[in-house]
């Protein structure tokens, strides 16, 4: 009886009480977010705004205020000429090269993650509404089967952490849901800002696993897989976690 109570509990909590990682966040952290003139993510979004007015992006979408208002809100998204989702990050470079005829930004560069949180910020406050219908259906079904498949020489899932032990504590810090929604984001322990690449290949490496390669098809499908996941969620790009 008690392991039925304790599965149910678990059940319960990966079905409907989902939160974001904010609320696990100490309040010294989550005044640094609050504060635009604190928030050391703000640096990076100075950054994107200066490569969205000087590198033709607004000569093809003009404000960002308000042609990219719920963007970030909506990717990964399916790309029909591609037959598959792309990111938002595979999105901008993808118009780099095609539209701009420039060379793509390096990944987790300050440009790259400086545009990407710009656009970001304008769906601050918007929930997540990733499509997971029609042809994006394989590749969700992908990225749940990878969240839920154990990996390296831990033999752990993403599963396991971030829905099973959620909250509980992993050397002293709260385990969070590891949801996207504050993505590309400043982490305390990285002292500057990263993408949801970053951090997947990172926890990746955490078990002993071979990290899939960023641009990587299992890559997409696991970030497909979280956006859906973290449904409802409000954006808060750029946030701050420990």
């Amino acid at each position: 009886m008690k392991r039925l109570l304790v599965l149910a509990l678990l059940l319960t909590a990966a079905a409907g009480d989902i939160h974001s990682g904010y609320d696990d966040a100490s309040p010294e952290t989550r005044a640094m977010q609050d504060d635009d003139s604190a928030n050391p993510g703000f640096l990076w979004v100075r950054e994107g705004e200066a490569q969205w007015s000087g590198k033709a992006c607004a000569a093809c979408h003009g404000d960002a205020r308000v042609s990219m208002r719920g963007v970030a809100a909506r990717y990964p998204a399916y790309d029909a000429a591609l037959n598959r989702p792309i990111t938002l990050d595979q999105r901008i470079a993808q118009c780099r090269t095609e539209r701009q005829h420039a060379e793509p930004f390096t990944p987790e560069s300050d440009a790259a993650l400086g545009l990407s949180a710009y656009i970001g910020l304008q769906s601050r406050g918007m929930p997540l509404q990733v499509s997971t219908d029609g042809p994006m259906r394989p590749f969700y079904e992908t990225g749940r089967t990878l969240f839920n498949t154990r990996m390296g020489q831990l033999n752990l899932s993403c599963a396991q952490c971030h829905d099973e032990r959620a909250g509980m504590k992993l050397a002293g810090a709260v385990i969070p849901q590891g949801h996207p929604n504050g993505y590309p984001e400043y982490r305390l322990e990285w002292q500057t800002m990263g993408s949801l690449t970053r951090r997947i290949r990172n926890c990746m490496v955490g078990v002993r696993a071979e990290p899939f390669p960023p641009d990587s098809a299992e890559m997409t499908a696991l970030a497909l897989f979280l956006a859906a996941r973290a449904a409802g969620l409000k954006i808060e790009t750029p946030a701050v976690r420990p």
